[in-house]
This record gives C-alpha cells, structure tokens and sequence, in this order.
C-alpha cells in the first residue's frame, strides 16, 4: 500500500486540493522519503524517529534551502502524519511540536531623506498640472504615510486648508485625521489652485487628483507608476512603490524624535505590534551611521597586548 498517495487522493477528492498544491505535497513527502532511506533502509513512516526529522531538517538548511521552503516541507510532512493517525497507521507522530527554523522578518524598505530632498529640491517635476500634481501625490504620501488606496480616494472635502489636516479613510472604512505642516500646507494650496484651472476643461469629479486625460479620480495603478518613475530618478533600491513612501515617512518621523504610539495612530495601525518594525528599521540606520562614522568600528589589525 501506498501510503503517500492514499493521502494526495485524499487531498484531491475529499478536501478538493488544486492539482499544483497536491504536486507540491507529494514532492515534499517523496524528498523526505528519499532522505530517510539513504540514512536507515530499515526506516519507514511508522517507526519514524523525530532524530530523522530533525536531520532531514539541518540537511536541508546547510543546502541553502530558504527558512520558507523548509517550514512549507515541514508542514506537509505535519499533515501527513495528521492524517496517518487518524486511518489508524501509525500511533505516533515524529513531527509534532517540531518548530520549524525561523524566519527572519524583513526590515521594510525605505528611501533616504537626503534622497527624498533632492527628489522635492531638484527639478524633477514638469510644467503645468500633471507636473503640480506629480509632485503633490509623492510630497502626499511622504508627509503623510498614507496607503495608496486612501490617496486616491481623497475628495476636495476631505482637505480642511485653514485647519491644516486631511481626513482619511482607511481599512474597514475606519476614518482618521491627520495633520500636515506649513510646507505641505503651501504645496497643497498651489496644487489645488493650478488643478482648479486645469479642470474647467473637463466635468471633473471631486477628486483630489485628477487623470490628466480624463479629469476623473485616477487608478491605482497610474499612481503607482507614477511613484516609481520619481523614485528611480533619485534612489537605486529595486522597490519603489506608494508603500516604500509610507515605510519613509513612518521611518522619519521616528528618526526625528516622534514617540511610537503616534506614529502608530498617524500610519492607521491596529496594533502597536505593526508599528514596532520600524524601530528595526530605524536601529539598522544607527548601526550604519555608527559603523561609518567611527574611528575605531572596523576590525583593524595589529596587536592587542598581552
């Protein structure tokens, strides 16, 4: 009997697995059988020392195998196992409370403020409207740290001008007020006035922004190529999306002073938790600065003394 496809059977007719996913499990569970038969031709499923599973673990970690890769083989060997005990095959199972190698949480990408400067000081932007607002939506993000869905979803009524604040509407149609300052502010004023001027052409909407072909609100898509040809202009990193913008702002105002908890109700976060990971960010930019900036932070070599 084959154990192994009375389980893919399994996945595929009684839990409706796609084919692609019950490919995957079977290539998981035929890796790990290839494994235990080179290290023991005595082994089989039922008699499975955990030892094994945790070899199979470290072989496949000093291969270079991502920490991913092997916690997904892990887990179908897990479901497998599930499902062995309970047809009744075997009594034990090798993997459980097994965890798996973890797996390091990626510090978010962001764009240098210097970068940021000569990106807002240079003469990256063209005449007319479409320049104005180019350099409205890449200002509004990273004075903001809104999301891209709640930029392009901004109305004239969401913009109080003498209170200096937008109102945004976030994830579940949660609202949230945000305050801008005077640079912003001034920004905001020119902008608007020049799209006054560009929309009488069109029976524009009451969007913020405005496609220039259309005079109607703009996609997502536009804007996020819009941000990505302005950021390739001043930064080398390969991600240049509206959400690197908001890991910038988060991570400036940290950068400058800002105290967590605001940074958290300025990003719209439900949790202080999502906001944390910035603090990464920002320890891994004091760490760089430390390592260039002191005299004595690289290995140098010569004698230490007795």
């Amino acid at each position: 009997m084959n154990w192994i496809e009375d389980f893919i059977d399994y996945l595929r007719y009684e839990r409706n697995y796609s084919s692609k996913t019950t490919e995957e499990y079977q290539a998981d569970l035929e890796a790990f059988k290839r494994f235990y038969e080179a290290t023991d031709s005595n082994l089989d499923w039922a008699d499975m020392p955990t030892d094994i599973v945790r070899e199979w673990v470290v072989e496949m970690m000093d291969k270079g195998n991502a920490a991913t890769s092997v916690r997904r083989r892990l887990s179908s060997l897990r479901s497998f196992y599930k499902f062995l005990l309970r047809r009744g095959l075997v009594t034990k199972d090798p993997v459980h409370n097994m965890p798996g190698p973890k797996v390091e949480k990626k510090l978010p990408a962001y764009v240098r403020e210097t970068e940021m400067d000569r990106l807002f000081d240079g003469d990256f932007f063209g005449e007319g409207y479409q320049g104005f607002r180019d350099r409205m939506i890449l200002l509004t993000f990273y004075s903001t740290g809104i999301r891209l869905s709640e930029l392009v979803g901004l109305d004239d009524k969401d913009v109080d001008l003498d209170q200096m604040q937008l109102k945004v509407t976030g994830k579940r149609n949660k609202q949230r007020i945000i305050p801008y300052g005077d640079e912003f502010g001034d920004s905001l004023r020119q902008y608007i006035a020049e799209r006054d001027t560009f929309a009488k052409q069109f029976d524009a909407d009451t969007s913020l922004f405005l496609d220039e072909r259309t005079g109607r609100r703009m996609t997502p898509v536009k804007v996020r190529n819009i941000v990505k040809k302005y950021l390739s202009m001043v930064t080398t990193q390969q991600r240049n999306s509206p959400h690197v913008l908001r890991h910038t702002f988060a991570t400036a105002m940290l950068n400058h002073k800002a105290d967590l908890q605001s940074v958290k109700e300025l990003l719209g976060h439900e949790s202080l938790s999502t906001t944390e990971i910035y603090t990464h960010t920002t320890f891994e930019q004091l760490k760089e600065m430390y390592n260039q900036a002191h005299p004595r932070a690289k290995t140098k070599g010569g004698n230490y003394g007795n």
